[in-house]
């Protein structure tokens, strides 16, 4: 591999030809959380969704990074952040608040080493937790002064991670595309937060939940994307059987490509029942003493007093159906670095049976949350630093490599269409459209069609900065906040469904309020100022990109530009 100079960093870029193996991995870990942030209230439940993310999965994952670095490891991997999780952890109320929260943590640890003094096993691991909160306060303050992006950002330059994005509040795209302005702007505003935040634009694209229909590869041909993700049988349905299975990617017939998800790869990881997360030695995520101990002992540490939440602190590994018992970190952390051997072991053996028969190196592409690493399964992101260790082994015959890295060598693909698919539960829409959630969408395609109209209607003389302009963006914001795949899902899933219900039906109801304001030239400063404030997101969204606009592909607009 060697180094080149490219958007103001030095770029690693691999030479495929040096490389004595037989194929590559891609590890791809999609990075998202959806907008919450409630400045009218001193204290919110939801807001520590990405509190605990902060502390049990993005610094740890930060934390391996830095030690592979450190360690002149040479790795591969890409993260997929999205606009919304780009803006909370660069808002400073939520960097606040999230000081605040560590606080608590050492606090209630702290108090724990005294409650535990006669419980050798527990006081250990009292002591533990108040080590890595202190190391986690240490990192997110004294390293990284609140900027996590910046340490996401470090890794980038080193030639460690591609970094990619997704769309700007992680819309369905699949039940949107009533309205193509919808799409366009929940792609091409995911596209410029983006640039906006690291100063150079993604080559690749994460449509939220895979969520892929014919068609959509135009607009991401629009916004300068490269390459996604489907799930596998997005492609092994496609119009064209795939020659290479999932284990290429397709041209979707504009220099689009798609890389499909391996089910191999993925089910290793996944499944409840093969998975790894289920291993007995491995920290049960379920037993946390904001539930187990007193309450008037645990009420400081949580929201408001009575409403029982996890606190991080939890004392119990998986173990089974059997009585929990106690969390050893040392045997978990054995347990990951065997896991990852074993994991390994199976991606070697399954690129030499893929090497048979390609006609050029496979690719096994292996993409999963990223809050999976160290949230859902606490010592993933210890097994993901064993898993990059191990493949830059000398003599391991697989590499870790970006979607990037494999189209600078391999520049011709087979051409097909892939077929509308979803990575969620059997494949395709039920689960974001389905008797608990389907009233949702008739409500986004009547107020996408209102936004499109508003800025047909007032793009052409709505001078800048004035009260007007403010409320149209305002408005913008409003129906694209309501659009977020998650309220849908937490819907269907049946977790904290009535706060998802809320946030659907208020960003509705501020849309039209201020559609209604707009369209009787009413509108209260005041009551816009709040809803500014309320919803503090994407302060450059400009309204006048819902303007209809005549869908070209790149190549034809470039066609027209240079015809005589």
């Amino acid at each position: 591999m060697h180094r080149v100079k490219g958007l103001g960093n030095l770029v690693k870029v691999f030479d495929f030809s040096e490389m004595k193996t037989q194929g590559f991995i891609g590890i791809i870990l999609h990075a998202h959380l959806p907008f919450v942030r409630h400045p009218e209230y001193d204290h919110f439940f939801e807001e520590s969704w990405l509190f605990e993310a902060i502390t049990e999965c993005y610094i740890p994952l930060i934390k391996t990074f830095d030690r592979l670095e450190k360690d002149q490891v040479n790795f591969r991997l890409t993260l997929s952040l999205s606009p919304t999780l780009i803006s909370m952890l660069c808002d400073e109320l939520l960097q606040e608040r999230y000081v605040c929260y560590l606080k608590k943590q050492i606090e209630l640890a702290e108090k724990e080493i005294n409650r535990t003094r006669k419980d050798k096993q527990l006081h250990s691991l009292a002591s533990w937790y108040l080590g890595l909160f202190l190391d986690t306060q240490k990192i997110y303050q004294d390293q990284y002064q609140r900027d996590l992006l910046s340490a996401f950002k470090k890794h980038y330059s080193s030639g460690n991670l591609e970094l990619i994005t997704c769309a700007a509040t992680h819309g369905f795209l699949p039940l949107l595309n009533v309205n193509q302005a919808s799409i366009r702007n929940q792609i091409h505003l995911g596209v410029e937060v983006f640039k906006k935040y690291f100063g150079f634009a993604p080559s690749g694209f994460w449509l939220p939940e895979c969520g892929y229909y014919p068609g959509l590869e135009k607009n991401l041909e629009q916004a300068g994307i490269k390459y996604f993700f489907s799930d596998t049988h997005g492609v092994l349905h496609a119009s064209q059987s795939p020659v290479n299975g999932v284990y290429a990617p397709l041209d979707c017939g504009n220099g689009i490509t798609v890389f499909a998800r391996d089910p191999e790869s993925s089910r290793q990881v996944w499944s409840s029942q093969e998975g790894y997360p289920g291993d007995f030695d491995y920290r049960e995520y379920y037993s946390d003493i904001g539930f187990d101990l007193d309450l008037d002992y645990i009420a400081p540490y949580i929201l408001d007093g009575e409403t029982r939440t996890n606190t991080g602190i939890k004392y119990h590994r998986v173990t089974g159906k059997q009585p929990k018992q106690i969390y050893q970190p040392v045997k978990a952390v054995e347990k990951a670095q065997i896991h990852a051997r074993d994991f390994i072991d199976k991606r070697q053996q399954q690129i030499s049976r893929l090497s048979e028969f390609m006609d050029r190196q496979p690719i096994i592409i292996s993409p999963y949350d990223a809050e999976l690493f160290g949230h859902w399964w606490f010592e993933g992101p210890i097994w993901l630093e064993y898993v990059l260790r191990f493949f830059d082994e000398p003599g391991s015959t697989v590499k870790t490599v970006s979607c990037s890295d494999y189209l600078r060598q391999f520049e011709h693909h087979q051409v097909a269409i892939p077929s509308a698919s979803t990575w969620g539960d059997e494949g395709y829409s039920s689960y974001w459209i389905n008797e608990t959630n389907d009233w949702i969408y008739p409500l986004l395609h009547h107020a996408g069609a209102d936004m499109e109209k508003l800025a047909e209607d007032f793009s052409q003389f709505v001078p800048q900065h004035s009260i007007l302009e403010r409320a149209l963006n305002q408005a913008a914001r409003s129906l694209l906040l309501a659009q977020a795949s998650d309220w849908a899902f937490i819907i269907k899933s049946g977790t904290t469904t009535e706060y998802a219900k809320k946030r659907v039906v208020d960003h509705l109801a501020r849309f039209n309020y201020l559609h209604e304001s707009i369209r009787k030239n009413e509108i209260n400063e005041r009551t816009l100022v709040a809803l500014e404030i309320l919803d503090d997101i994407f302060p450059d969204i400009d309204f006048r990109e819902y303007v209809v606009k005549a869908e070209k592909s790149v190549s034809a607009l470039k066609k027209e530009r240079f015809s005589p």
